[in-house]
């Protein structure tokens, strides 16, 4: 069994994943409580995005210039998909709206391995505006730029949301299309506007989360998606799609959980399942305890 010297870097990676994961749950329950569309094309978005802002970069343009490329790029391509898409999704049942943007994922899948082969066995990589020189040095943890803004913007971000849900108008319409969409419309609140925004709030999301976490790891489209997607989507669904302190909550967990099972050799094999198995404890659990509610209000 390794030392608690062993596992105690891998905290402080595990915290800056989790502040990805954070950003991009939170993207996922705005727009499905929006729209009820869960974005499985999210992953798929800020990889191209992120391969986008490696080509410009490498060509000699700024830094910036790639950044926003990426981002701008996951927010185009999202709110085009929402409003050609979204529109007739809405009358749809729930499974349909669940696996509608596989579609547009498997597309970018098919693009990026068109105009970015892999050669060699090898992937590009692109850096963010921070570098990895150490911050601050706490015990024997160091703590980089790139990790720290990580962590940050995802608690930025959710705070930022919960607060915009809560507070703003075109939060409350959000709230209210995501209890009652018809009703909603009836009450003069523009719902394709609603819609637009969630939508465009969600591929912006996508682009951010794709350059910091292709600067925190190889860009390969595979990685960046499916280590987006799932962890994300499994922190959405310990917070039920609807909670974004949850969902943060979870995110900060999978993540630290994820990176503290590297240094056991036994299960490290197996440290990608990680997602899956803390969100069927959670939903176990929480199923459990509402059997339970009903149970006693019953009896």
């Amino acid at each position: 069994m390794p030392s608690w010297a062993d596992f105690q870097p891998y905290i402080v990676t595990g915290l800056a994943l989790g502040g990805i994961y954070a950003l991009s749950g939170v993207g996922l329950v705005v727009l499905y409580r929006a729209t009820g569309v869960l974005n499985l094309a999210f992953g798929a978005v800020g990889a191209m995005g992120a391969f986008i802002a490696y080509s410009i970069i490498k060509a000699g343009n700024p830094d910036w210039v790639g950044w926003i490329a990426c981002i701008l790029f996951a927010g185009v391509v999202t709110l085009v998909y929402g409003l050609v898409f979204g529109p007739a999704l809405a009358g749809r049942g729930p499974l349909v709206q669940a696996v509608s943007t596989l579609g547009l994922a498997l597309i970018l899948f098919g693009a990026i391995d068109l105009l970015w082969p892999t050669t060699g066995g090898q992937s590009p990589s692109i850096s963010f505006p921070t570098d990895s020189s150490t911050v601050f040095t706490f015990s024997q943890l160091s703590v980089s730029w790139t990790q720290l803004i990580a962590l940050l913007l995802g608690i930025v971000i959710a705070a930022g949301t919960g607060a915009f849900l809560r507070f703003s108008k075109l939060g409350t319409a959000m709230r209210a299309m995501a209890n009652d969409r018809e009703i909603t419309a009836t009450l003069g609140v523009p719902v394709r506007r609603v819609e637009a925004a969630a939508w465009l709030g969600c591929g912006l999301l996508a682009g951010l989360a794709g350059i910091m976490l292709a600067d925190m790891s190889a860009l390969d489209d595979t990685t960046l998606v499916f280590t987006v997607v799932i962890s994300s989507l499994a922190a959405a669904l310990i917070g039920q799609l609807r909670s974004i302190p949850v969902t943060f909550a979870a995110a900060l967990i999978i993540g630290v959980v994820h990176d503290l099972l590297t240094p056991i050799t036994q299960v490290q094999p197996y440290q990608d399942m990680t997602p899956f198995v803390l969100a069927v404890i959670a939903l176990l659990v929480m199923s459990r305890g509402a059997v339970m509610t009903r149970s006693r209000e019953e009896g």
